[in-house]
């Protein structure tokens, strides 16, 4: 349920620790043990920070029947209060809308107790399996897929020597992710023992920790649990940002850390009505997080968990979104949209398509780039091995190898509507390029004027791959010196 409220760049936002916890020492804010003993878990301790509308407390009530809730401190301070729809306030307090739409959606959408052999396990793809070590986190956020495990209580120890035990009987898996939960709940000591017990399996190549504690916990992630971890290498953590406030100064000392450790960085976000759903939102995140040295990985549409309805997008809007950072930003920061299939069908990538026409036999493509314009791309030749010959330049023209008679006989071209419509294309799907932007130089005459900067080089050397790999080869395949 969205609020109008004053545009939040036309005013000053009341956040932060000074608004939220000004009496707290610098000794207790920096400590993670006091951030986690310190959560709001109530809605009668929420009510002391944030304003919740009479009307809507029954709701919100009756959605903490059905999953609890967990902020920090430090989460805390990231919310506008004077913004009812704050995009970090709405991933952690439970609203209205949770409570509407509680009969909607299912208690296990990616179907993870279907593929589990031991309780902990899920063992979907062949040679990785997730392990679900903890169940408790130092947030909840309300759109969690694994709301029916976030319970109070440890896993017992039993049951995770159970999951390492599957694990070492299972020499297919060469891939643990750690997750919950959150695993960095964890002391130093109960961790290790985990991490201990994985590194001693044999064909064990990876280990990944999935947490969002550097999100919601930065002060847990301190030089002893770095070290530690750095002893069981190769560790990789993903760390799950989604809104570009979530990277404060505190969060990035955090992930500088883990770095220094040796240890790889991903983001998993996951794609929010009223959070991130936008191009612009999902830009900044992306930028921010390789300013920090985190690779954007995944980007999730939202699971349909139950209660979450009012969190979920459209694919469309994910494709607008993904549109809006192909060739507006560097190639690193575009993380890969992906539907995790329900059921248990697994992440399902998801992408505009730039691939508007493929002829295998032919080896030609039609190719959209992120302008919209149109391109024709051929493979290289299958089944020869004679390389062609480019005539030299005359003149500093060059004539066109297309026989002016055939040219006569082609079908008549036709253009596609919309922006890519400034591409003419026949029936055969063929482009004109020259009128696309896109043009090897040809005009109506069949000759080209040289292109700025382009070599005159051409090819005048032997006329087979085999010929020329005995110019440039001794004889046993290594190059000549």
């Amino acid at each position: 349920m969205h609020i109008n409220a004053p545009e939040p760049a036309l005013r000053a936002r009341r956040l932060g620790r000074a608004h939220y916890f000004p009496e707290v020492t610098d000794a207790e804010w920096n400590d993670w043990r006091w951030q986690f003993r310190q959560r709001i878990t109530t809605l009668e301790a929420l009510a002391r920070h944030l304003e919740i509308p009479p009307e809507e407390w029954q709701d919100r009530a009756e959605s903490l029947r059905d999953f609890r809730m967990g902020i920090t401190p430090y989460y805390l301070s990231l919310i506008d209060k004077d913004d009812p729809n704050d995009p970090i306030m709405r991933q952690v307090v439970p609203l209205a809308e949770e409570n509407l739409f509680r009969a909607i959606g299912e208690e296990d959408p990616l179907g993870e107790e279907q593929f589990s052999p031991v309780p902990g396990i899920t063992h979907r793809y062949p040679d990785r399996v997730l392990m679900v070590v903890s169940n408790n986190c130092a947030i909840y956020c309300r759109y969690c897929t694994r709301k029916r495990t976030m319970y109070e209580g440890a896993t017992p120890d039993v049951e995770l020597d159970r999951m390492v035990d599957y694990i070492a009987r299972t020499p297919a898996v060469r891939d643990v992710v750690v997750s919950g939960g959150d695993p960095l709940n964890y002391s130093n000591a109960k961790l290790e023992q985990i991490l201990s017990k994985l590194r001693a399996i044999p064909h064990l190549e990876i280990i990944r920790i999935g947490s969002r504690v550097p999100v919601a916990l930065p002060q847990r992630i301190d030089d002893e649990l770095c070290a530690m971890l750095a002893k069981y290498h190769p560790v990789w953590v993903n760390v799950h940002f989604n809104h570009p406030r979530e990277l404060t100064p505190e969060a990035a000392l955090a992930c500088d850390r883990l770095s220094r450790a040796g240890i790889p960085l991903n983001n998993q976000a996951v794609l929010l009505k009223g959070v991130n759903d936008s191009a612009a939102t999902i830009k900044s995140l992306c930028q921010g997080l390789m300013r920090m040295r985190i690779r954007p990985y995944y980007l999730y549409q939202c699971d349909p968990v139950r209660g979450a309805e009012h969190f979920r997008t459209t694919i469309a809007k994910g494709l607008e979104i993904m549109e809006g950072l192909r060739g507006h930003t560097s190639g690193l920061a575009i993380p890969t949209y992906v539907v995790d299939a329900p059921g248990g069908g697994g992440k399902v990538p998801v992408a505009p398509q730039y691939l508007l026409h493929y002829e295998r036999e032919k080896g030609r493509a039609v190719l959209r780039n992120f302008q919209g314009n149109l391109y024709e791309y051929f493979e290289p030749s299958q089944g020869t091995d004679e390389l062609h010959p480019v005539p030299p330049p005359s003149g500093g023209r060059l004539r066109s190898s297309a026989d002016p008679k055939a040219a006569a006989k082609k079908p008549a071209k036709r253009r596609i509507s919309g922006k890519i419509g400034s591409a003419p294309v026949d029936e055969n799907g063929s482009i004109n390029a020259a009128a696309n932007g896109a043009s090897n130089g040809s005009d109506a005459s069949g000759e080209v004027e040289p292109v700025v900067g382009k070599s005159r080089w051409v090819h005048r050397g032997p006329s087979t791959r085999s010929s020329v790999a005995a110019q440039t080869t001794n004889g046993n395949g290594h190059a000549k010196p």
